[in-house]
């Protein structure tokens, strides 16, 4: 290296001197503490970085340059002879040994001398930042500071100990380098792979394999390091060799797609070989080349026996005969393998063999059986075929030949042998008489005979099911023919009928019977009755189809409703005969048809019957104020309280004040108020405007006791009064009190009944409990989606659920609402 960036000479005189201004070197060294002074020369001063410099391959030279002779041909400078493999074993282990050593420990042979110039300078100690350094202080640094870069780590998830990343995924240690033995290439002193990288890029066992036979044939190539005549190794395989070679080889026959995709060159014979995969190095043989020989040589030794072609055919006989041991051997286990197979198939053979046998014998034995069934069904057969004994054959077949059975066509079966004992059982049969005839057997045929696959109500379905076919063809047309004469008024007979065989019938069967026979002949009933001309009233020949028919019965309403609502035009509330039909349906009609009902028929004529009410203190008529009391149970509460606000209480607070106006007796006040208090019941009491009219009526005795100033008052009466309010006010607070007590025990028991039966399993159930709890409608919109998402009416509302979220519809968009806004919205 050229010592010119150190030291400067000026010009012609060749006198050393030291500049100490600051030139670009130093500015890009300004970082390295121990960085070595350069000396600037005066060209450099003059010109800059346009100033000539000193080769850095140059020794130094301290009187004067010298040019160097590019014309001379080139030299090499030898780098030593190769060691030895015991002495690079040796010096391998004192490279692994080897340890950092601090400055003071380092000889003084080593230490480099100071420089013989006429100058002071003295070259560091120390190596250059760059240079090989321990890392036992590595982040020693921290120590001096507040620690920031740490403590933003594990501020950030960072766990000491673990690798970087999410998941940690970073590497721990650092990258590992190994240093080789010598001077010689890549891979030439064997596999230059570290512990981790093995540890995380694992070799294949192919890859390996032909890394091995590549390396071997490698190393024929090779020079003895001792510089003897190389000794010729002779290699001995055996058979079991050879079988183990050709298994690995049938093996690896398909190569993996990196492996066959390697390109290889082969650089170390006489000319580049170019392979395309490490097998076709593993492949190679030494094959006679076929160029000319070369003359010999002065020194060369002529060959005493040299005979290529035989050496080639010798090889080429050794070869065939290695492929024939190992195609005998893969044949020999080809053979193996096959009857190891042979003998497994013959065993399942004989399996299948044993089972058909005894598929055989039961056929057989189930074929004896359904022939002396046909034989005992033919008519001059003397011991006929009973229907119980047939159920008994069946049950057999079911039992212990259950396969058979299953497999079999029952319908075909049913309909040879079953179909014609089940007609000549029922052929006297009257269903309405005697209803319970045949469930038992019929329960019994039905077991035997039906699918266990869920039937629907398709034709199709009908005909593949024999105890479907049975019943719909044996057995309806008895049902058919006792429907047409039955009469609607009698109902009893016919719901005793379908209630006994409810359990038996097919599903599809009875709600034939329900939708096609019944309902159309109480249809045709309801539109030919008259409630002012019938005796019979209509809800005791409707009410006993409602456990069978439900929501079947729902078209009958309307009608229904229409007729008693045409009758009770010209009806009067002293007529008590409108409450006892009326009364049967409260319950049938769902309750916003019944108050419209009641609001439009019934309240009308309370009301016009509390107008026609004269309230007088002297003598009160109730007849008129107990019609419409009697109706407490049948209209709400609500209706009540409107007629009474409405029609009666104006009235009677009317003739209050009046009476208190003519210097009444205030005990016969106070009895009036009480009488006429007890006429209402604790329900209408309750209500908070029949309680403020009340509370109205002792108000004003109150102001009419403390306004007589002047005139007489009655001894008394002002406490007679007081006491009377102070009592009525305290039962009103007594009674709600209980009530709350009551509302907070039902709540309780209610709150404990659904936590152990049904808690909101989502969302949807829980806005369903608050719908239940609030009495709004909560149903979905049939046939109506919005993006994907059922659509659902909330009493007046639609709305649709996404994600835990309620959203309303609005005027253009659809806008989210809590469940309380909801709520509060609907009603």
């Amino acid at each position: 290296m050229s010592m010119s960036h150190l030291y400067g000479t000026d010009g012609d005189d060749g006198v050393e001197m030291e500049s100490f201004e600051v030139t670009d070197w130093d500015l890009q060294n300004e970082f390295n503490p121990h960085r070595q002074r350069h000396r600037q020369s005066k060209e450099e001063a003059t010109y800059g970085v346009w100033a000539e410099r000193d080769s850095d391959e140059e020794r130094p030279s301290f009187g004067g340059k010298r040019s160097r002779d590019y014309s001379a041909p080139v030299s090499f400078v030898s780098a030593g002879l190769r060691k030895s493999a015991a002495e690079e074993l040796s010096d391998e282990d004192s490279d692994e040994e080897e340890k950092p050593v601090k400055q003071e420990e380092i000889p003084k042979e080593f230490v480099p001398k100071k420089l013989k110039t006429g100058g002071n300078f003295k070259p560091s100690q120390k190596g250059f930042v760059g240079g090989t350094k321990s890392f036992v202080d590595f982040g020693s640094w921290e120590r001096h500071t507040k620690g920031i870069g740490q403590k933003l780590l594990q501020k950030m998830g960072y766990v000491p100990g673990r690798g970087l990343g999410k998941n940690a995924q970073g590497i721990i240690n650092p990258i590992e380098a190994k240093q080789r033995k010598g001077k010689g290439a890549v891979g030439a002193y064997g596999s230059e792979r570290t512990s981790q990288s093995l540890q995380d890029f694992p070799v294949q066992p192919p890859q390996l394999f032909f890394l091995q036979e590549y390396q071997k044939e490698l190393s024929q190539w090779r020079k003895d390091p001792n510089g003897g005549k190389k000794k010729p190794k002779y290699s001995y395989k055996t058979v079991e060799e050879l079988k183990a070679k050709g298994r690995i080889h049938k093996q690896l026959a398909a190569p993996q797609k990196e492996l066959s995709q390697v390109k290889v060159i082969d650089m170390t014979g006489r000319e580049q070989k170019v392979y395309y995969s490490y097998s076709q190095i593993s492949h190679k043989h030494n094959i006679p080349d076929d160029s000319p020989q070369q003359p010999l040589g002065k020194d060369s030794k002529p060959q005493g026996f040299a005979l290529p072609e035989l050496e080639h055919n010798l090889q080429l006989l050794i070869d065939i005969t290695e492929q024939e041991i190992i195609q005998n051997d893969r044949q020999l286990q080809y053979e193996r393998d096959m009857v190891v197979n042979l003998s497994h198939e013959i065993q399942k053979m004989s399996e299948v063999l044993s089972h058909e046998e005894k598929a055989i014998s039961n056929l057989s034995k189930v074929l004896d059986m359904v022939e002396e069934c046909e034989r005992r069904m033919q008519p001059s057969c003397e011991n006929p075929l009973t229907l119980d004994e047939c159920a008994k054959i069946f049950e057999t077949l079911q039992d212990k030949y259950y396969e058979e059975y299953r497999m079999s066509d029952r319908v075909d079966l049913a309909v040879a042998i079953v179909y014609p004992l089940m007609k000549d059982y029922f052929k006297n049969w009257d269903p309405l008489k005697d209803c319970t005839y045949g469930t038992e057997i019929i329960a019994k045929w039905k077991s035997l005979l039906e699918n266990d696959q869920l039937l629907s109500h398709s034709g199709q379905d009908v005909s593949t099911d024999a105890f479907h076919r049975l019943m719909w063809e044996i057995w309806m047309p008895y049902v058919r023919n006792i429907v047409t004469r039955w009469q609607p008024r009698n109902c009893g007979s016919m719901v005793d009928f379908l209630d006994s065989w409810v359990n038996v019938v097919p599903v599809w069967i009875l709600d034939n019977i329900l939708d096609q026979l019944i309902f159309p002949k109480l249809q045709k009933e309801v539109e030919s009755w008259n409630p002012l001309t019938d005796t019979v009233p209509i809800h005791s020949w409707i009410h006993p189809w409602l456990p069978l028919m439900q929501a079947r019965l729902e078209p009958l309403y309307s009608p229904i409703r229409n007729k008693l609502a045409n009758a009770l035009q010209k009806w009067h509330p002293s007529d008590s005969s409108a409450k006892l039909i009326l009364q049967p349906w409260k319950d049938v009609f769902t309750p916003g048809s019944w108050e419209a009902f009641m609001v439009k028929n019934i309240v009308p004529k309370l009301g016009m019957c509390l107008n026609e009410l004269i309230i007088n203190p002297h003598q009160q008529h109730m007849d008129a104020f107990y019609w419409v009391v009697d109706w407490e149970g049948m209209i709400s509460v609500s209706s009540l309280v409107g007629l009474l606000e409405k029609h009666f209480f104006p009235k009677w607070l009317q003739v209050l004040c009046s009476w208190l106006s003519n210097s009444p007796n205030y005990e016969e006040i106070t009895k009036w108020y009480l009488g006429w208090k007890s006429m209402f019941s604790d329900q209408v009491l309750a209500h908070p405007s029949i309680k403020d009219k009340f509370n109205e009526a002792l108000d004003i005795m109150n102001r009419a006791v403390s306004s007589s100033v002047g005139g007489y008052m009655q001894p008394g009466a002002r406490e007679n009064i007081a006491y009377l309010t102070h009592t009525e006010r305290r039962k009103d607070f007594q009674y709600e009190a209980m009530q709350e007590r009551r509302e907070a025990e039902n709540m309780a028991q209610r709150g404990i009944g659904a936590a152990a039966s049904s808690v909101p399993m989502n969302f949807k159930d829980l806005i369903q409990t608050k719908a239940e709890e609030h009495n709004i409608v909560f149903m979905p919109v049939i046939g109506k989606r919005h993006e994907g998402k059922q659509l659902y009416t909330f009493g007046r509302i639609v709305i649709y659920i996404d994600r835990g979220v309620v959203f309303v519809q609005g005027e253009k968009t659809w806008v989210p609402t809590s469940l309380q806004s909801l709520i509060d919205m609907a009603k």
